[in-house]
């Protein structure tokens, strides 16, 4: 199963290998053997589902503490473009973000550890976007971070001044001013 690396340790890219023909196609989303030789041992334990529409933006996200996640995401109808900040102090790609698009066309996901701030914009009319937790949700752990927090210059690759945003979402706190237990190893 191919890899990519990002450029910052531990966020990697999957590119599964699709085998199609006349009746559709066939690829393995996740195989834990493939994942854990290509230096990624997340015990999964919770899969996510969410529908949006376009515009919709959602995150940025994480938990803290002992709740902390990594998450495999991934669009299984639409398109969108997903962000994540690095939050782990003392990283060498602290505060920075990265963007990809993944779709339920081009079939990437994207592999991201703990200490990283999460969210996305959808591109397509609606999308149905889905992801694994290695540890369970908590409201009480919840941390993010302002999406458009001008200090981390996100390019979200569309306006994003319409965008549909929760109300919770758009009290988030700016980078600087977020709560964060992660430290880089």
């Amino acid at each position: 199963m191919p890899f990519i690396e990002t450029g910052f340790k531990g966020l990697k890219i999957f590119e599964p290998r699709v085998f199609a023909d006349s009746r559709g196609y066939f690829f393995e989303s996740y195989n834990k053997k493939s994942f854990e030789e290509a230096g990624i041992n997340a015990d999964f334990v919770q899969d996510n589902e969410s529908r949006s529409q376009r515009g919709v933006l959602r995150g940025l996200h994480y938990q803290l503490g002992e709740m902390a996640q990594a998450k495999l995401i991934r669009v299984v109808d639409g398109e969108v473009l997903d962000v994540v900040v690095d939050i782990r102090v003392g990283s060498p790609t602290y505060g920075k973000n990265y963007g990809i698009v993944v779709s339920a066309e081009n079939k990437r996901q994207l592999f991201i550890p703990r200490g990283f701030a999460h969210g996305f914009l959808v591109l397509s009319d609606t999308c149905i976007f889905q992801y694994k937790c290695d540890n369970y949700y908590s409201k009480e752990s919840e941390g993010g971070i302002h999406y458009n927090d001008p200090a981390l210059n996100i390019n979200w690759g569309a306006d994003i001044s319409n965008a549909t945003v929760s109300d919770k979402d758009l009290v988030l706190p700016l980078f600087k001013d977020c709560v964060n237990s992660f430290v880089f190893e």
